[in-house]
């Protein structure tokens, strides 16, 4: 597999993770470089060890999960952005602030947008020898992503966080939606 390739796919599978971090820039407007950085790594982490953990379970377990990978992603899309556009319409005073430095909602996060990288992986172990490049690719790529991401959300500022807040639920549903739709459809 050609560099040009892997790297395409890594813009691509950087999509969900650009729009969580945008969302993150909009929730924490005073957000520090090094916070930044934790939220993008953990997002380029996760995003680049699916593709290698699919890689190593390689043809033996697809048939147990390429059936219902669509679903979860979906699923746990769908449940964030849900939650998302919910809390957005409720009260400053009654609404929870997210905070997506907690790890608990990174790593929710994490996995949400790298359940589709798993599937990569498992086509990956077809034809692709050299993981380590593909894998070291997808990182990078996600991190500066998340990095650009979150900086945008957080020069848009607070003003417009609740118009973003449901944006970014919606964002994270439709991707979900197309997640599902293309394995419905289009596999």
């Amino acid at each position: 597999m050609e560099i040009l390739t892997v790297f395409l796919l890594a813009i691509g599978l950087s999509f969900d993770s650009f729009a969580v971090s945008v969302c993150s820039g909009l929730n924490l407007p005073k957000i520090r470089f090094f916070q930044a950085a934790k939220i993008a790594i953990f997002l380029a982490f996760f995003q680049a060890a699916m593709p290698l953990i699919g890689w190593l379970i390689g043809n033996s377990m697809k048939s147990l999960i390429d059936p219902v990978d669509h679903w979860i992603a979906f699923g746990l899309l769908s449940l964030i952005g849900g939650k998302m556009v919910i809390e957005s319409f409720l009260s400053s005073e009654v609404r929870e602030i997210k905070n997506p430095l907690h790890i608990k909602v990174i790593l929710t996060l994490s996995i949400a947008t790298s359940i589709d990288a798993l599937a990569v992986g498992f086509s990956f172990a077809a034809f692709l020898e050299k993981i380590l490049i593909a894998v070291f690719i997808i990182g990078a790529v996600t991190f500066i992503a998340s990095m650009l991401g979150i900086l945008l959300g957080k020069k848009t500022g607070p003003s417009f966080n609740k118009y973003a807040e449901i944006l970014g639920g919606l964002i994270l549903i439709a991707i979900g939606l197309k997640i599902l739709i293309e394995h419905l459809f289009f596999s």
